[in-house]
């Protein structure tokens, strides 16, 4: 059915891919941007529906590059359905999902799988990356061509890094040969060992093993260096620490095409939130010294760190109710990215504009895709925020089918009120000040 013109006014614009700011309004036409008036309304056509946004803030929609959703083969943990409707509960207009599936999304034939079964069960846009090897085992490589041909944005091996130098460099080559992007965990598993948090006080006062920060810089040197080679696009999925600022530091400065993102965990929160053994805080890469946060959080306003993600990895509670150093890694993020996110704002350590073109411009950038910029033309992928509604995390009001949030009873300000896939609303929020 074709879709009624609608008009969305009375709001404060922010266009992170261009840093403008004001009071407009945007038409939004068959499922696109069809005009954007700062501080004027359009002329509209008969029968648009217009909709008041109570001076809240109208930006492009989030993009989040890093969420697992369980479907095919873990349907108990996150399904499409329940992933895409957590992502629209929380202003994230398209994921992409990562490919540690069962079966891996490792064959053209699981990428269309994801793609159709999003299309009949998904609200937002889910985008399939792709395995860099065969059954994530890092012997064989995939093949790059009939995956991207199939509808694979981007290869990665989810959780797990390429540690084979020689095959990182083959699949750096078909990389670049098909204009592919190459999204890397950078953790180096035998310095991981058998550790479970960062190294340092906070672990031997806890008695738990230690991940160093060797681990993640090791990985991310020797990728810097495979890209000097080849010339290949790559992108480290997630940095944590200081020293891996200035790896990318000087791999950027040096004009190498190496981008790199930050879980919104890392840059909120500190090893110190572990507590008393907090399970729902044990993630990979493991949260780090409070010094390394500031870190990240500079090297995010300088530009250095491209992209925010949710890591949106849920787990069961027969994974995650058990000692700490059993427990299973992960946390949900993608329903409470914005609101976690904007702590940082609230806090006067990032502006709003940086905040929203790290989790819309930059995604959109990489992945080759128009979104995340206001302007005629571009999908009607929108968020509208409420910077300031106040609300406490009540893990079971998320929508993700498990509920291990690092954010569970936090109170956080700021949240997605309405959010706009191709022109469709697919999420209004009912927040008054109570609990998410």
């Amino acid at each position: 059915m074709a879709q009624r013109p609608a008009l969305l006014t009375t709001t404060r614009l922010l266009d992170p891919s261009t840093g403008r700011e004001g009071p407009g309004s945007v038409l939004v036409v068959d499922g696109r941007i069809a005009e954007v008036s700062w501080g004027a309304t359009p002329g509209v056509p008969e029968d648009c529906e217009r909709i008041e946004c109570g001076h809240s803030v109208l930006a492009p929609g989030l993009i989040d590059l890093r969420a697992f959703v369980g479907e095919p083969g873990a349907e108990h943990r996150e399904t499409l359905a329940s992933a895409s409707a957590a992502a629209a509960a929380g202003g994230v207009t398209t994921l992409v999902c990562m490919p540690d599936t069962n079966p891996v999304i490792d064959g053209a034939p699981i990428v269309d799988f994801v793609l159709r079964r999003a299309r009949d069960t998904a609200s937002v846009n889910v985008l399939p990356s792709a395995a860099i090897t065969k059954g994530l085992a890092g012997r064989e490589m995939t093949e790059f061509g009939l995956l991207q041909e199939a509808g694979a944005v981007a290869f990665t091996d989810g959780l797990k890094a390429v540690t084979n130098a020689q095959l990182m460099r083959r699949a750096l080559t078909y990389a670049r040969d098909f204009g592919a992007l190459l999204m890397q965990h950078v953790e180096e598993p035998d310095l991981v060992g058998d550790g479970v948090m960062n190294e340092g006080e906070m672990a031997s006062r806890l008695g738990l093993h230690g991940i160093p920060r060797e681990a993640e810089t090791v990985m991310l040197e020797r990728d810097i260096r495979l890209v000097r080679l080849t010339g290949a696009r790559y992108h480290a999925a997630m940095i944590s620490c200081a020293d891996s600022v200035e790896i990318v530091r000087r791999a950027k400065q040096d004009g190498l095409p190496v981008t790199c993102g930050v879980s919104v965990n890392n840059l909120v929160l500190n090893e110190g939130d572990i507590g008393h053994y907090r399970t729902f805080c044990k993630l990979s890469p493991p949260l780090r010294s409070e010094a390394d946060r500031h870190a990240v959080i500079a090297a995010l306003n300088e530009g250095v760190i491209d992209v925010i993600v949710s890591d949106h990895n849920p787990q069961d509670v027969e994974t995650k109710r058990l000692p700490f150093a059993e427990a299973a890694d992960g946390a949900l993020g993608i329903e409470t990215l914005l609101g976690a996110a904007l702590r940082l704002v609230h806090t006067g350590d990032v502006s709003l504009a940086r905040l929203l073109a790290a989790v819309s411009t930059n995604p959109a950038k990489l992945l080759g895709r128009e979104a995340g910029r206001l302007a005629p033309g571009a999908p009607a992928d929108l968020v509208l925020i409420d910077t300031d509604v106040p609300y406490v995390i009540d893990k079971r009001q998320l929508k993700s089918r498990s509920k291990n949030s690092p954010f569970d009873e936090a109170r956080l300000q700021g949240a997605a009120m309405m959010t706009m896939v191709g022109g469709r609303i697919v999420h209004r929020s009912d927040l008054s000040g109570a609990a998410a």
